[in-house]
């Protein structure tokens, strides 16, 4: 068996998308579809890799007042 390189999932990756079905099965996906399909893996040094923004992961950043 040959090591194809596959680097871990980018979960901080605003293309990047997870859900879990009824059954319990959890699916992840590249929303471009740049990703190796199975198992999933993120190309290494992937061009289209964008930081996922605070408020893309339903948090809400509050600027603290000075003290």
């Amino acid at each position: 068996m040959r090591d194809t390189g596959r680097v871990a999932v980018r979960e901080d990756c605003r293309h990047y998308s997870t859900r879990s079905t009824p059954t319990g099965d959890v699916l992840q996906r590249c929303r471009l579809g740049v990703n190796e399909e199975m198992p999933f893996a993120c190309p290494e040094d992937c061009l289209f890799f964008e930081p996922r923004q605070i408020t893309g992961t339903g948090w809400q950043r509050f600027d603290r007042p000075p003290e």
